[in-house]
């Protein structure tokens, strides 16, 4: 069960690893391709938060929000290979933040290419949170059965 386990984390995590990977060799000085990708995403998420809430998003440098998802991902992703809760909550909270931007499927019309394509990898994203969150929950349940083998132990000697 440990080799499975170890195995399923490295498939997993290597999707956020090699994102980041990816991004590191495409950073440059200004955010590389991924900024680049995400400015006219950000700019409408800006004008819709802007119109509604008041919030005024484009102080924003992308190149530093390229290098926060470099950073959860890659930290997160390596973390979570060897089983830690906290890789996966930093991995959840990368794909808290950018998958509404990223696929912005409610730009998009309904039944044209582009809102498929983006309310797919929208739905894919939500399932590595679901994932995730099943890690998490495993994880915690593991914990409290372990405490209370503990305490049965503790009170028998």
């Amino acid at each position: 069960m440990g080799f499975l386990s170890f195995s399923g984390r490295v498939l997993f995590s290597s999707i956020f690893i090699l994102s980041a990977w990816q991004k590191v060799n495409d950073f440059g000085g200004d955010g590389g391709g991924a900024a680049r990708l995400l400015q006219p995403k950000f700019f409408t998420l800006s004008h819709h938060l802007e119109s509604r809430l008041g919030w005024n998003l484009l102080s924003f440098n992308l190149k530093y929000v390229v290098f926060a998802s470099i950073l959860l991902q890659g930290v997160g992703g390596i973390l979570f290979t060897f089983g830690s809760v906290f890789g996966a909550y930093l991995l959840l909270l990368d794909l808290f933040i950018e998958t509404p931007i990223w696929h912005d499927f409610y730009n998009f019309d309904v039944g044209t290419p582009e809102y498929a394509n983006e309310f797919m990898q929208f739905l894919k994203s939500l399932s590595l949170c679901g994932a995730l969150l099943y890690f998490v929950g495993m994880k915690r349940a593991h914990s409290k059965r372990f405490r209370k083998k503990q305490q049965i132990k503790v009170k028998t000697t």
